[in-house]
This record gives C-alpha cells, structure tokens and sequence, in this order.
C-alpha cells in the first residue's frame, strides 16, 4: 500500500488539504449565519426606525390641523362671549326700561 515515504506524505499533504478546507467552509458558513442576523437585526431596526419616523409625522400633522382649529374655536368662542354680553345688556337695558314704567 505505501511503497515509499513520498506516498506517506501524499496522504498527510491530503489529509491536511481536506482538513483546512473543512475549517474554512465551517469558519465561512458561521460568519455567513453570523451576518445574516446583523442584516436582519439592521432591517428591523430600519423598519422600527421607519416606523417611529411615521409616527412623529403624524403627530406633527395632528398637532398643526389641531392649532388651526384652536384658532378657530377661541374665535367661535369669543363671538358666543360677545352675543352672550349684547344679549344680557338688552336684557338689562329691558329691565330698566320696564322698571321705569
């Protein structure tokens, strides 16, 4: 089977060869497995981030539709105050008159 020493080291040389290429291939295959968490993880992250950026858009638009509709409800609320005020001075005036009678 061995004839010489130099088929001896063939098979060592071999042996070697298969040994350091299985190693490389787990080595690759862990790293691979490795950065396909970190990509996913950074995807999620990404949609998390996408996520709370849409959020504050929408808050920020709630907010601005909101301000301008406080604007109009503290004007709505102060003509009420003025026909409220002109109503009980007519009310007042009527009495006085009436109690002039």
């Amino acid at each position: 089977m061995f004839e010489t020493s130099k088929d001896i080291l063939n098979i060592v040389i071999a042996v070697s060869i298969f040994g350091i290429a299985f190693f490389l291939c787990w080595g690759m295959y862990y790293l691979n497995m490795s950065l396909r968490q970190i990509f996913k993880a950074v995807r999620e992250m990404r949609d998390r981030f996408h996520k709370i950026d849409e959020l504050t858009d929408a808050i920020k638009e709630k907010i601005d539709h909101s301000a301008s509709y406080l604007f109009l409800i503290g004007e709505g609320v102060k003509k009420l105050v003025e026909v409220i005020g002109r109503y009980t001075e007519k009310k007042e005036s009527d009495e006085e008159i009436s109690d002039k009678k």
